[in-house]
């Protein structure tokens, strides 16, 4: 159903919350939105209900943030008291002032400043727990509770160092609790010292020795486990092409996103996604190693729908005629959260399903490489690279590799 199908004019207040919890908040949960968190206007824009707004305003004299109250959101004020999970309303002011003020003077983003907010409100819940008030900004003011304060931090970073899986982790939380009390002494001007000054340097210097530098750091990526229970937690055979085209076909959101059938070359016995000069790395094609049935299926579905506009993934409420990079992600991060899955902590986005694409193919050229390691050694060769090239030559070569990176693939995807 769209906006111009609904006749929001004729519905009472009541009927809109009863729609609001029949049929908007399923369909936002299934385009995947977290429906923890209060959706905005553009989300509902979005998923193709955002006449709701002007029905509300014109008709019942509310805004959307007044009818949000009335379905079950909470204000903004005690949505950001149950965020935090603390009560001591000092300690959450200067907080969401420090966050403001690193969003908007230092540009960060926004996934940025969310998970700065996670990993202060950790440590805050935590110090509440261990000392029963999370008054550790009250308590910054004396300087004579300085060294009680130092002990209370060294005490939850311990317990961190117990709980949190990798160094650089740690060194997050440290980091970011280090620059909170920094800003309420400089900035701020309320605090008379820092409680966790050098420990990056001093107790807790190995966390900064273990972790790499970022020219060095493996970035974080799916593992073949946590593919295959993506895919479990498919209800659809589209939310299956939409693991298949990033974590199989390696592609980014926003190509996900606007897939159009006149893409897909499927006859000539090499399928291939065919991309114009406007992709971010030129024109070219992206082999389809795996998930071909899938994909025919679903195009051989949308095809008999009288009004399919030729995307893998339409949107009939989107201009654009298919869904957003946006909602590439929110269905992603559902099915995510869905399965359970978590790496480094956090609910994994398409982008680490692109670099498991990646490792992949790397891990299929290097097996490759192997398999003739023993003939590169007989021949005199250090370099097995050449031998792939020059004794098997490009087209057996290409064979091979599609062959391993299509078992690889359907390993990971369980079949």
């Amino acid at each position: 159903m769209s906006d111009t199908r609904i006749r929001w004019s004729h519905r009472s207040l009541e009927e809109l919350q009863t729609f609001w919890n029949t049929t908007i908040e399923p369909t936002l949960h299934r385009e995947g939105y977290d429906l923890a968190e209060r959706p905005g206007y553009d989300d509902l824009l979005e998923v193709g209900y955002g006449g709701i707004q002007d029905a509300l305003r014109r008709h019942h004299d509310m805004t959307l943030s007044e009818f949000l109250e009335t379905v079950g959101y909470d204000d903004r004020r005690s949505a950001e008291e149950y965020r935090w999970g603390i009560q001591n309303e000092t300690t959450i002011d200067e907080l969401e002032g420090y966050l403001e003020t690193v969003r908007r003077r230092r540009g960060l983003s926004e996934h940025t400043v969310r998970s700065k907010r996670t990993r202060l409100a950790r440590f805050a819940r935590r110090y509440r727990d261990l000392f029963d008030d999370a008054d550790l900004v009250a308590r910054t003011r004396d300087r004579d509770l300085a060294p009680e304060e130092n002990t209370r931090a060294m005490a939850i970073f311990d317990e961190f160092d117990d709980e949190l899986r990798s160094p650089e982790s740690k060194l997050h939380h440290l980091t970011d609790v280090e620059d909170f009390y920094t800003y309420l002494g400089t900035i701020r001007n309320v605090a008379r010292f820092n409680p966790v000054a050098n420990f990056r340097e001093s107790v807790y210097e190995k966390w900064t020795r273990e972790t790499p530098d970022r020219a060095d750091r493996s970035l974080s990526s799916l593992q073949a486990a946590h593919v295959r229970e993506l895919v479990a937690a498919c209800d659809s055979l589209e939310d299956r092409l939409l693991v298949l085209a990033t974590c199989a076909w390696g592609l980014r959101r926003g190509e996900v996103a606007s897939l159009h059938h006149d893409q897909f070359v499927l006859s000539d016995g090499d399928p291939r996604i065919v991309f114009g000069a406007d992709r971010k790395n030129g024109p070219g094609s992206v082999t389809i190693q795996y998930g071909l049935e899938d994909l025919e299926h679903r195009l051989s579905t949308l095809a008999v729908e009288a009004e399919w506009n030729g995307f893998l993934f339409p949107s009939r409420a989107a201009q654009s005629g298919h869904i957003s990079p946006d909602t590439v992600t929110n269905r992603f991060k559902r099915l995510a959260r869905d399965a359970g899955v978590r790496v480094d902590g956090e609910v994994p986005t398409p982008q680490l399903g692109r670099r498991f694409w990646y490792r992949t193919y790397l891990d299929a050229v290097q097996a490759l490489a192997r398999q003739v390691e023993r003939i590169a050694q007989e021949q005199g060769s250090t370099d097995a690279r050449v031998v792939v090239e020059n004794y098997l030559g490009e087209a057996e070569a290409r064979k091979r590799r599609r062959k391993l990176m299509s078992e690889r693939l359907a390993a990971a995807f369980g079949t």
